[in-house]
């Protein structure tokens, strides 16, 4: 954490008070990969940390703003997706490599934070403005990036004139955070991650360039 921590009340927390804060948000972050979002209680995440529920309610108003900090610090951590993307090239073999490593860096991304992830989009889904601009923040990322290059490609004479980039990256974007966030799901229908990478990085590949990719 960086900057100065402040308590509900405004007070600025200590060393001590920091480090408590950090282990309840460590702890809900835990509790939220075995238990729905609904479940979890203030009392059950004071107690995994060792500590009261008087102690969680000095540094958050309830579950739902601590769940909110743990979403802000991993949007801070997506926001650095865009680099997969920007100022790559989409040309030759560089492309294929382009379109690998977004693919890879994205579902990894998901994995690492599948379950504050699944919290983000159920209260985006039911209209929540916080979580839906956090969500849009993670996204836009690489959708921005993607645009570019997109319209780069255009410039070029590489990319049909006619396609529009901010609909064809955002339609990327969409289906990689779908995929991304259903990842188990793939493993009934027989589809090993092995297999998943490539096929997801052939659809961007093609989505971007217009070309099958050149390995």
């Amino acid at each position: 954490m960086t900057g100065q921590v402040r308590t509900v009340d405004g007070r600025v927390a200590g060393r001590r008070g920091q480090a408590t804060r950090q282990k309840l948000l460590d702890c809900l972050g835990e509790m939220l990969s075995s238990s729905p979002y609904r479940d979890v209680k203030v009392i059950d995440v004071a107690r995994k940390a060792g500590t009261s529920p008087a102690t969680f309610y000095q540094y958050f108003p309830d579950v739902e703003g601590a769940v909110l900090e743990i979403a802000e610090e991993m949007a801070k951590e997506g926001a650095g997706l865009t680099e997969l993307v920007s100022g790559r090239s989409w040309v030759g073999k560089a492309g294929w490599q382009t379109s690998e490593e977004l693919v890879e860096g994205f579902l990894d991304f998901w994995r690492k934070h599948d379950a504050i992830l699944r919290v983000v989009d159920l209260g985006a889904a039911e209209g929540d403005k916080r979580f839906y601009k956090i969500r849009m923040k993670i996204l836009n990322s690489v959708t921005n990036s993607l645009t570019d290059a997109v319209k780069e490609l255009q410039a070029k004479g590489k990319v049909d004139k006619e396609v529009n980039p901010a609909a064809m990256a955002g339609s990327l974007v969409a289906m990689l955070a779908s995929v991304a966030g259903h990842q188990k799901g793939f493993q009934t229908w027989g589809v090993k991650q092995a297999e998943l990478k490539p096929n997801l990085a052939l659809l961007v590949h093609l989505g971007i360039t217009g070309k099958k990719p050149t390995r």
